[in-house]
């Protein structure tokens, strides 16, 4: 067949009208390459239809994009059509570059499923799927700007989880494995924190005014190298937490019960801590520069910041 010469295909029913040219051009070592090339390696060119146009039996939805590929070698899909479909198609008509294209493309789909952030009914499915006394974990889950307010979360593993923007106000996070979790600008206004573990989280920006951290029995809140640069935790109940080596830089803790917490090596610079109580606390090494302690319940006395 010369290259130039124009064809009929009716494939599943339509027909596409090509050139040889097309077909051998991009893929010459394809099927449709090969049923109209005149060598060795050719293939005998299928039965035609009363139309003259060669007989393919295969699904027309998903030919269409690779007749279109084959013309200008840019893959395009409308929304409707399945990739994966076309994908099983390029690989019977052997057109492997289009398959490497979207083997590429899926994976890059099932990438994205992978990763989007859980939504509230899934996480209230999965509480209400696990017994009581099941341990629940959600570690390294990404939970990213959720709607989770109210919600009773207590002895769950979110360790290294992606909490960030999260709407988490009046939740109940008592006993939460916290460690390492994203919760950036995360907003925990009024939830239940009590002993905590949540070692080196990140919670830069989040708000955490009006919580409560204190538990009766004695057991400290762990937030050891915690990241709380901007947060607001004003008018919170933080007696007794272990707050060493955190980064407070610009945080609100105005009205704080900060009673025997451990600030020890903590970074204060610029925290507004006024009218906070913070009798007993632990303040060696903090770094207290330009922080604000104005109207404070109890005198602070220079034993609980020198080393």
């Amino acid at each position: 067949f010369p290259s130039n010469k124009w064809i009929k295909l009716n494939v599943g029913g339509k027909i596409y009208t090509t050139t040889i040219d097309t077909l051998v051009g991009r893929e010459p070592d394809s099927m449709l390459a090969r049923m109209f090339l005149q060598h060795a390696g050719g293939m005998m060119p299928s039965e035609r239809d009363e139309q003259g146009a060669y007989l393919i039996d295969r699904s027309a939805r998903y030919f269409e994009p690779i007749i279109n590929y084959l013309r200008h070698g840019e893959f395009v899909c409308e929304n409707h059509i399945s990739i994966k479909g076309v994908l099983e198609e390029a690989r019977f008509f052997g057109i492997y570059s289009l398959v490497t294209h979207l083997e590429e493309k899926l994976s890059e789909q099932e990438q994205q499923v992978d990763d989007r952030p859980l939504t509230r009914m899934e996480v209230i499915k999965a509480i209400i799927q696990t017994s009581a006394i099941t341990e629940l974990r959600f570690q390294g889950v990404n939970l990213a700007g959720a709607d989770l307010r109210k919600l009773d979360f207590r002895n769950i593993n979110f360790k290294y989880a992606n909490m960030s923007r999260c709407n988490l106000s009046h939740t109940n996070l008592n006993y939460c494995c916290l460690e390492r979790a994203d919760l950036q600008n995360a907003n925990l206004e009024c939830a239940q924190l009590v002993s905590v573990r949540g070692l080196c989280a990140n919670m830069e920006g989040a708000n955490l005014r009006g919580c409560n951290f204190e538990d009766p029995t004695g057991v400290r809140t762990n937030l050891e190298g915690v990241n709380l640069k901007g947060a607001c935790l004003e008018s919170s109940n933080m007696a007794g937490v272990n707050l060493r080596v955190a980064n407070l830089k610009n945080a609100n803790m105005k009205n704080c019960n900060l009673r025997a917490a451990v600030l020890a090596g903590a970074d204060l610079e610029r925290c507004n801590l006024s009218g906070s109580d913070l009798q007993e606390a632990n303040l060696r090494g903090a770094n207290l520069k330009d922080a604000e302690l104005a109207l404070m319940v109890t005198p602070l006395h220079m034993s609980q910041a020198i080393r």
